[in-house]
């Protein structure tokens, strides 16, 4: 049985794959959970979780919302918070002029409001005391224009940015700050944003459980980011001294709706 540190990690987006990883790299690491989702498979994640010998409670909210990301501060009860893994997120495939603009706004929201707001409430108490990490999802898609996946690209980008920005400013306060940037990985995120028939969606990915060490011991580390897998450290090196154009088109070629039989 695990031994419990008495540390409390909050891990955002924790029902399934890489943010469940996550939560479970923690807690086998001794790290009490709180754990977050806007879906009922939350509980049976902590009933998972609470196997490894560490406390666990789960809230069932949406984060995209002030009120979400209040419900899940507060259910902190005043205990110091000495990991923060901000991982919920979601995609939308297709092309943009013919999305819903509500879907729009919640990849908006969810990614980058919930996910900044979260981070000020935790970050704000962190720097009080001195100590804390945090550790956000970004990705690679990040550094390419995700033509076909345009919205999700682009706060992924304001993810990746907005981490480095925050190390920065927290340098010498004791918090940490690490931006997990993973490519393609075998989760559900293809299927929920309707990509299953692309590229993207049909190639072969990485293990969620791999990134998630990965992420996990680079945010233990105090590191400031980590690209997992070699292939996508590649791309994303590429991606620096690639035009914008031809990233855009590249992207196209893989997550155009119907690519995959192409």
């Amino acid at each position: 049985m695990t031994k419990n540190t008495g540390k409390l990690a909050i891990v955002t987006g924790a029902s399934t794959g890489i943010g469940y990883e996550l939560a479970k790299c923690c807690a086998e690491n001794g790290f009490d959970l709180l754990i977050a989702a806007n879906e009922p498979e939350i509980h049976e994640a902590a009933e998972e979780f609470t196997k490894l010998g560490v406390q666990v409670k789960a809230v069932e909210v949406d984060l995209a919302t002030i009120e979400g990301v209040e419900t899940l501060y507060a259910a902190s009860k005043g205990r110091a918070v000495d990991a923060l893994l901000a991982n919920a997120g979601i995609g939308l495939g297709g092309a943009f002029l013919d999305q819903d603009f509500d879907e729009i706004h919640h990849i908006i929201v969810t990614n980058i409001t919930g996910t900044v707001y979260l981070a000020q409430k935790i970050g704000k108490d962190m720097r009080s005391r001195g100590h804390g990490r945090i550790l956000f999802t970004g990705s690679i898609a990040g550094f390419i224009p995700g033509s076909f996946n345009a919205t999700y690209n682009a706060t992924k980008a304001f993810i990746d940015s907005f981490s480095f920005a925050l190390r920065n400013e927290l340098k010498d306060t004791g918090v940490t700050v690490t931006c997990l940037m993973p490519g393609g990985t075998e989760t559900a995120f293809f299927e929920r944003a309707d990509m299953v028939d692309t590229k993207l969606g049909q190639a072969k990915k990485d293990d969620p459980a791999d990134v998630a060490k990965q992420g996990y011991e680079a945010m233990m580390s105090g590191e400031g980011d980590v690209v997992t897998g070699f292939k996508n450290k590649v791309m994303s090196a590429a991606a620096l001294l690639t035009p914008s154009d031809t990233l855009a088109e590249l992207h196209r070629k893989q997550a155009e709706p119907g690519s995959a039989s192409k």
